[in-house]
């Protein structure tokens, strides 16, 4: 059998080919995917900046939405990679049910933020009701997320974004101050506030030094991506004064094993939120999965808000 897939070409184009269907490995499933979310990894490892794990599968996506073919069951999928296609295989640990009363297609954007965020803003990040978090890239599907999951634990949300109209939408998921980084000194502006327990950062190395500035004592920097760089300087004289501490982690790379502890602490945690409605993955644009390069730019540009989706399946309704 052979299957419709996005694969990244030599010069780092997006190209809708025809390859077998892949053969599930011990402890895997196959899944027919019905969408797939778009995340920033898509677009880095489209450019060649962020290689897949060994042993997996080349293809771009890192989550679908779909059914398991051994049961029909709808289900989500947290993979690290070969999102981009019709089918995939997945270790069975790596599968939730979907939160009750979510779309399906909207729900392919909704496992990896999830687990994203409450892997590094609650296991991570150790974030406690009462605290103060500043989340940069409020706009993002990580950033509407982890707005609303952080104020849902009790705390008080900072963020930033790259736009005025950025400010206002992110202030009505729930954040308390919010400051467009182009038109603000960031640095002075979280430091007038009183600084932050917990920073979730997706800027990397130019935004070191800074984060560690605007850290509180015993403060938690959580590094979760390079969109700015991979370098940068570490003032560890302040850093030490604050007792603070600097958190590099991903999620893609992780064994099952890890992966699926990450999963039920997500599951408890995220999704009654997303069955009552008190959290929504807010969705901007759905494409079919062969206008991925579409989709790819929408993210490359920026002003979004939360996630983008590739249709994989057409509706049936």
């Amino acid at each position: 059998m052979t299957m419709r897939a996005i694969a990244i070409t030599e010069d780092h184009q997006l190209e809708l080919i025809e390859l077998p269907e892949p053969v599930p490995a011990p402890g895997e499933v196959l899944v027919d995917a019905v969408a797939a979310g778009v995340n920033r990894a898509d677009v880095a490892q489209t450019a060649g900046k962020y290689p897949p794990p060994p042993n997996t599968s080349e293809l771009p996506g890192l989550e679908v939405s779909g059914h398991r073919r051994d049961t029909g069951e709808p289900v989500l999928a947290l993979l690290a990679g070969g999102g981009y296609a019709e089918v995939v295989a997945v270790p069975e640990g790596q599968l939730l049910p979907v939160p009750e009363g979510l779309d399906l297609v909207d729900a392919a954007g909704v496992i990896e933020v999830c687990a994203t965020v409450v892997s590094n803003l609650v296991l991570e990040g150790a974030l406690a009701e009462g605290e103060t978090v500043l989340i940069h890239g409020g706009t993002g599907g990580i950033g509407t997320v982890a707005i609303q999951l952080a104020r849902h634990l009790g705390a008080r949300v900072l963020t930033t974004v790259g736009s005025d109209d950025g400010v206002h939408q992110v202030r009505g998921l729930g954040a308390d101050m919010a400051w467009n980084r182009r038109t603000t000194d960031l640095l002075e502006a979280v430091r007038e506030t009183g600084g932050a327990d917990v920073i979730l950062d997706i800027v990397g190395g130019p935004a070191l030094a800074d984060n560690v500035g605007m850290l509180r004592e015993h403060g938690r920097l959580v590094i979760i991506g390079t969109l700015g760089g991979a370098h940068g300087e570490l003032p560890i004289g302040m850093l030490m004064g604050k007792r603070a501490r600097v958190i590099g982690t991903t999620l893609r790379s992780r064994r099952t094993e890890e992966k699926r502890e990450i999963l039920e602490a997500t599951e408890a945690l995220a999704w009654p939120l997303l069955t009552d409605g008190s959290l929504t993955v807010p969705v901007h644009a759905r494409f079919p999965l062969e206008q991925a390069a579409t989709a790819h730019e929408v993210l490359t540009t920026g002003g979004h808000l939360g996630k983008v989706i590739l249709e994989v399946a057409p509706r049936t309704s």
